[in-house]
């Protein structure tokens, strides 16, 4: 009996129909950024249904171990594969959170989601495709024919013209064998270039946090190289100018204030002080926008250099824009704007175009700041950014005449009158009131996280529109007369370099809540009358995380001196924080206008105390410590001794507790060098650290 093969060889038909259909330069493209992946220390997600999820865990098995030849591991998960999560989450969230949830826990700024599905309309892999789109993560997908839901919301897809689902199957499986062969060949290249160059192979390199996949031969992103990250800051720039005078009397001819006397400031504007605020944090900033050909535009250029931010100049066929405050009393009396409508963007064409689009391309992260003024509405830039926000996080920061945000945007951020005139809301600016004008913003432009902010009292961050919000308070009071100019630039630069730097965005946003906050403290705009202490030494000086940033502490030294008042400073470990540390606190405070505290970092602490110290680690004490409110700032210090710290900060007041009355302090030389002078205020007897830990030990 001869059995009938007819059914076998149709089914061969349909696979050899469909093989040749296959793209092919794409999935070679993926395997090679697979390569680059793996070795910026990002990593793969992979999310599929039934026979799909059969085939990522697949995947997933081929990099993590390997394919055909040996490489270093590479980060890659199956999604379906922790049972736990996926039955817990369906339980609470339903089958279609399934994946995304899991997105959102583990994904970062410029890994890759992949999402495998015959149909290309499976609930729970398009909730993961937007998710990822959410944290800023590549998303790829391999589906059945095109076109379907899936292949159209991620970055780029790879379909399968094939009738039998079995057959886009093995297809997928096909796909995933040349994807990681075209990876292993990347790989190999790389080391034989390698090897070439130096005469034998260098060691692989350890994970790091780069801010994105891009195509190979590409420059890698800056955070791989343990540099802090490139921004782009893309939008209109204008000239700052404010008027400082003082109102003594109302004219006699009309209810109008008079305004006498007083100095003219000028500083860059819109995006241009984004862009000058990020770059005087340390960052590689550059500026796209456009300048118009007169007086104007020359003396931003020359404000902007000085600031050491590069220029992208899309050239103006106008004048440049200028706005005047005056201001008496800490108040804004009146505002002037000139030329409130950009002209159209021009007249250096495609050449300044084609600039625009390599630095965006190159970027770790991109801060688009709109200011209604017609950069962002701008069909050809659209494109380029529409384009970079596959390959970077993307913050827009709009304005209610400017132009929508562009597809794949990580996060928007209005300030709470911007969101309500932007959904055209009304209502007060209760927690209530933003939270339903961010909803009505992400349901507007979605799907996009919304960062709300809500002047002094913080932020609202909504990732989903259907989602409880994180609502993120201020923890640095500002005074009754601070000036809030430029706090929301310096907010949506902040959290677009750490979104850049792999931040998640709850993360990102309480880093900029507190960043912009203490940024308002130090004076605002004001600060910027005065450079950086450039050539202080900062050797020694370190981070204990956002809130402790040594950089604010050495600013709000700076901005206060510049106003007049007394900087007052105190050393010490404060492992443990008690009465004693909080009176002396207290005292010193009184003593000036502000009150920064150098705080002994942990390998500091170790090696004055011993090996049993610290109990609480650096960025804890840090926290508590800003927590007081007689503490405006803490720096944190490396050395044995806070020398360097005292030279950065300059402190008119030096205070020592009252155990050292009597005795000689050994700071007190280099801060009377310096031009302060050393106290002590009175002891609190009866608390000791030392004596704390030990009464614990022995309870």
């Amino acid at each position: 009996m001869t059995a009938d093969t007819s059914t076998a060889t149709d089914y061969l038909k349909q696979l050899t129909a469909a093989l040749p259909e296959l793209d092919l330069p794409r999935v070679a493209d993926w395997g090679a950024r697979l390569a680059q992946l793996g070795s910026d220390g990002r990593r793969l997600l992979v999310a599929g249904n039934g026979g799909s999820a059969a085939q990522a865990q697949h995947l997933t098995a081929e990099l993590v171990g390997r394919f055909q030849t040996e490489r270093q591991p590479m980060s890659a998960l199956s999604l379906h594969a922790e049972t736990s999560s996926v039955t817990a989450i369906s339980n609470d969230y339903g089958y279609e959170q399934v994946f995304a949830r899991q997105v959102r826990a583990h994904a970062r700024p410029g890994d890759v989601v992949l999402l495998m599905s015959g149909s290309g309309r499976s609930a729970n892999l398009l909730r993961a495709a937007e998710a990822a789109r959410e944290v800023g993560a590549v998303t790829w997908a391999l589906t059945g024919p095109a076109p379907n839901p899936l292949a159209t919301l991620v970055d780029e897809a790879v379909t399968v013209t094939a009738q039998a689902l079995s057959t886009v199957q093995e297809c997928h499986l096909v796909v995933i064998h040349l994807m990681c062969a075209a990876m292993d060949a990347a790989v190999a290249a790389r080391h034989d270039t390698a090897t070439d160059a130096v005469g034998s192979a260098p060691p692989a390199p350890p994970p790091s946090s780069a801010s994105s996949p891009e195509p190979v031969g590409e420059r890698r992103a800056a955070a791989a190289r343990g540099d802090r990250p490139h921004l782009v800051v893309v939008g209109d720039a204008f000239l700052d100018r404010d008027h400082l005078g003082r109102v003594e009397r109302v004219a006699s001819d009309e209810p109008a204030l008079v305004v006498t006397g007083g100095t003219t400031h000028v500083r860059p504007g819109g995006a241009a002080l984004a862009a000058v605020l990020s770059a005087r944090q340390g960052y590689p900033v550059t500026l796209v926008t456009a300048l118009g050909q007169d007086s104007v535009g020359d003396q931003l250029r020359t404000l902007l250099d000085e600031a050491r931010v590069e220029v992208v100049d899309l050239g103006l066929d106008g004048s440049t824009a200028v706005k005047t405050r005056i201001r008496a009393a800490g108040r804004t009396v009146m505002m002037l704007d000139e030329h409130d409508v950009c002209p159209p963007v021009g007249r250096e064409g495609e050449t300044a175009l084609a600039a625009a689009r390599r630095v965006l391309m190159a970027a770790g992260g991109v801060l688009v700041s709109d200011y209604g003024r017609g950069i962002t509405a701008h069909t050809g830039l659209r494109a380029v950014l529409t384009e970079a926000a596959r390959r970077s996080s993307l913050v827009w920061d709009p304005h209610p005449r400017g132009a929508v945000p562009v597809a794949h945007t990580a996060v928007v951020t209005p300030n709470s009158r911007e969101a309500r005139l932007i959904a055209s809301l009304t209502g007060g600016d209760t927690l209530s009131d933003d939270v339903e004008a961010a909803r009505a913003v992400g349901r507007e432009w979605g799907p996009v996280q919304v960062a709300l902010t809500r002047h002094e009292h913080g932020a609202v961050l909504l990732a989903d529109v259907d989602l409880p919000p994180l609502v993120v308070p201020t923890t640095v009071a500002a005074g009754g007369k601070a000036d809030p100019c430029g706090a929301g630039d310096f907010f949506a630069g902040h959290l677009a370099t750490m979104l850049a730097c792999g931040q998640l965005p709850s993360e990102a946003v309480a880093s900029a809540v507190e960043a912009a906050s203490a940024y308002v403290a130090a004076g605002g705009p004001r600060s910027l009358d005065h450079p950086p202490d450039d050539g202080s030494p900062t050797t020694g000086l370190s981070n204990a995380g956002p809130a402790a940033s040594g950089q604010g502490a050495i600013e709000l030294a700076g901005a206060v001196r510049a106003r007049g008042g007394t900087v007052v400073a105190a050393g010490g470990c404060f492992d443990l924080l008690h009465a004693g540390h909080v009176r002396l606190l207290e005292q010193a405070r009184q003593l000036g206008d502000c009150l920064i505290v150098c705080l002994n970092s942990d390998d500091s602490l170790t090696r004055l105390k011993g090996p049993s110290r610290p109990i609480v680690p650096a960025a804890q004490r840090a926290l508590v410590l800003e927590a007081l409110a007689s503490v405006d700032a803490v720096l944190v210090f490396d050395e044995d001794t806070p020398e360097a710290a005292i030279r950065a900060l300059r402190p008119a007041i030096w205070v020592k507790g009252g155990d050292y009355s009597g005795m000689e302090i050994p700071e007190d030389k280099l801060v009377s060098s310096l031009g302060g002078r050393t106290v002590v205020v009175p002891f609190v007897a009866g608390w000791s650290t030392s004596s704390l830990i030990e009464s614990a030990r022995t309870r």
